[in-house]
């Protein structure tokens, strides 16, 4: 039986990139959260928040580690698993790849000075200082390599000759057509995700305690800030879609166009949600809203929008992207509604925003925007389909033929496997012996009781 290389290869990328994803978009979102709330903390003199920060900041540190470790694991499948892409494109992509290192060592170098002067300042808003450069090192970590990916869509910056890349001009290559939309998209997603997730945490703490206990300040605190953040940056992201889905209709119509079934160019189109297809490739069960494919793709309910026909069928994405587009664009609309019920029911005077029931939607909205961001990177990857680089090389042309492929696969999902369980096991170790409350009354004895 011969081993399908090209497959494997994909399969090894596909599971780094799942893996990585958690942990870069942690890297990327955090520290903005971690400084929101120390900066809160220093200006009201509110032990709770600044407590918040200390304790987001240990286990951000945490993920760091397991971030770099997938980090370099990407860096080392570019060159094992995908040698002529890099033979091919890697004098274009050298220099986002070098300065996406240079970033994240910018964020590193001032996350451990960060660490280690708490209380060392007499004025606290110097260590609140030290927590930009994190946030900053994070976003443009985020922004280099996003090019890359903005590269592999929309290439630009060269000429081709004899199968290379000529006449490299790595800046135009960045600033490809791809990059504004892709890397406003990328960064908006990673602080809503890190918003809801730290939300999520605060609730899932918050129902283990039975809900109104003495000593969940710390908790309504956390829940309530990061609940609206949710709200700024889901509203925000909502903005990064569509400006993404107008992209997509000017530069990969085929990729909106497979996204959303639309296999006829006409004017006026429907945009479908869910439903599945027939034998003849027709939309069965599905919710059609009249006229917002051609909003969503050019302002207008009127305009005409390219049909999936217009191409060839070997440059067509697989049609089950749909599926992915559909799962990204409701929980991202479930992430707006949240912290609007949130808000809505916390000014009803009868009732309390946190019962069991909006603590447990709460909750479940953590994994569930970590879900929207993996199946809003699956949609990206396999919508470019055939392509590695559009409309210069296929996936099949850049995969290694190597018969080691299979082991190096069991080998990285081993490394993964162990760097998961060490990352769980490390921060339930990290907090679960050491409760919030407990730490606050040791760092700040003088806290009031009536404030926990």
């Amino acid at each position: 039986m011969e081993m399908d290389t090209v497959l494997i290869s994909r399969l090894i990328t596909a599971m780094t990139l799942g893996f990585h994803i958690i942990f870069a978009t942690i890297g990327v979102g955090v520290p903005l959260m971690i400084s929101i709330a120390e900066f809160i903390g220093v200006k009201k003199k509110d032990p709770h928040y600044l407590m918040l920060a200390r304790r987001w900041a240990r286990g951000f540190v945490i993920s760091v580690a397991v971030g770099v470790v997938t980090g370099t694991a990407i860096g080392l499948q570019l060159s094992l698993v995908w040698p002529n892409f890099m033979q091919v494109a890697g004098n274009v992509i050298s220099l986002p790849l070098f300065m996406e290192v240079f970033a994240f060592f910018f964020e590193a170098i001032f996350l451990g000075i960060y660490l280690y002067t708490w209380d060392r300042f007499k004025k606290p808003f110097t260590h609140w200082l030290l927590s930009l450069p994190i946030i900053i090192g994070g976003g443009f970590s985020a922004v280099f390599i996003t090019t890359v990916n903005a590269f592999m869509n929309t290439p630009d910056g060269f000429k081709m000759e004899n199968g290379t890349f000529t006449a490299v001009d790595p800046i135009a290559a960045m600033l490809n057509p791809a990059t504004p939309s892709k890397v406003f998209h990328v960064l908006s997603s990673a602080y809503l995700t890190c918003a809801v997730l730290l939300a999520a945490i605060a609730a899932f703490m918050m129902l283990r305690k039975k809900a109104a206990d003495q000593g969940t300040a710390y908790h309504k605190k956390a829940l309530k800030l990061m609940l609206t953040v949710t709200f700024i940056f889901a509203t925000v992201n909502l903005v990064t879609g569509d400006t993404s889905a107008k992209f997509l209709a000017e530069h990969q119509a085929e990729k909106l166009a497979a996204a959303e079934w639309h296999f006829e160019t006409e004017k006026a189109a429907d945009l479908i949600l869910f439903g599945w297809l027939n034998e003849d490739n027709e939309p069965v069960g599905e919710i059609r809203i009249p006229g917002a494919l051609s909003f969503l793709a050019h302002s207008d309910f009127n305009s005409e929008v390219t049909g999936l026909e217009e191409f060839p069928e070997d440059v067509r994405p697989p049609l089950w992207i749909h599926y992915m587009f559909d799962l990204m664009v409701v929980i991202g609309m479930f992430l707006i509604g949240v912290p609007l019920l949130y808000f809505i029911v916390s000014k009803i005077k009868k009732w309390n925003q946190h019962n069991k029931w909006m603590l447990f939607i709460i909750a479940i909205s953590g994994p569930l925007a970590f879900l929207a961001i993996e199946f809003g990177w699956i949609f990206a990857e396999e919508g470019r389909q055939p392509w590695i680089i559009r409309g210069y090389m296929t996936v099949e042309e850049a995969a290694t033929s190597s018969p080691y492929i299979g082991l190096m696969f069991f080998l990285f999902l081993g490394l993964y496997i162990v760097l998961g369980t060490l990352c769980l096991v490390t921060l339930r170790k990290m907090f679960r012996n050491n409760p919030a409350e407990e730490e606050l009354e040791k760092q700040y004895p003088t806290i009031e009781k009536g404030d926990e």
